[in-house]
């Protein structure tokens, strides 16, 4: 049974996330540390929900990294989106019943679950709620459109420093990245299939950031060494991101 200082690290974990992207309230908080979460231990690799599943709970990352993803008809995996503490990135199962892609466990994952029963509850009585909701589903939907055109249009240098960017900027703004350095457990195989590269090409465009004093990177840390630069080599502009405060922009 969970504890209830590990389900109000949960319910910390979702207010700090929704408080970056929009208000709530004393009465919105409380009511959101109230949902019933259930609690779950998953190892790395391991799949939080498939494809095709119909599930009737969604998931929140408590701790921990996390994906989405598809996978090809001749087994090519491809990965839409990274998800980190605080972020519920199947919310869309409350209205879309069937998974059309799959979410995987990175790193081991501690996850709270929450009914949809109980998300739909408080949200049709909290309408502030329900707009942060919709709001965290929209800037899913521009992260998207990022991720689109970086693939479609960025060079690899490119594409690389927009993604470490992002990264950056989302975990700083939960309080979970220091003033210039940040966690990355993500492998090379795993970054290759984010941004449609091979692992050789991702290595190479690492190097050649860790070479020219941009990056410095040690196991899963990675260490900004010139903010300013990184940012031009990925044209990054964090305002898809809508944080209410512009972190790091």
């Amino acid at each position: 049974m969970p504890t209830p200082l590990q389900t109000a690290d949960a319910a910390r974990r979702l207010i700090v996330k929704l408080e970056t992207i929009s208000s709530l309230t004393a009465a919105e908080k409380e009511a959101l540390t109230g949902l019933p979460f259930k609690l779950r231990e998953l190892p790395e690799n391991s799949d939080l929900v498939r494809q095709g599943d119909a599930p009737r709970e969604a998931c929140l990352i408590v701790k921990g990294f996390a994906c989405r993803y598809k996978v090809l008809g001749e087994g090519q995996r491809q990965i839409m989106s990274f998800h980190i503490p605080g972020d519920i990135p199947d919310l869309q199962s409350l209205h879309l019943k069937v998974m059309d892609h799959s979410l995987m466990a990175l790193t081991p994952i501690q996850a709270a679950m929450v009914p949809h029963e109980a998300l739909l509850a408080i949200t049709r009585a909290y309408p502030g709620i329900a707009a942060a909701f919709w709001r965290d589903t929209l800037i899913d939907a521009a992260v998207f459109r990022e991720w689109l055109a970086g693939v479609g249009r960025r060079s690899a240098h490119q594409r690389i420093a927009h993604l470490l960017c992002e990264v950056y900027v989302r975990l700083r703004s939960v309080g979970l990245a220091q003033k210039d350095s940040f966690e990355l457990p993500v492998t090379q195989a795993e970054l290759a299939d984010s941004l449609g590269l091979s692992p050789v090409h991702v290595n190479r465009v690492l190097q050649d950031l860790r070479r020219d004093g941009v990056i410095a990177s040690r196991g899963r840390f990675v260490a900004i060494g010139d903010w300013p630069r990184l940012k031009a080599a990925g044209d990054f502009d964090p305002a898809y991101l809508h944080l209410k405060a512009r972190e790091a922009a």
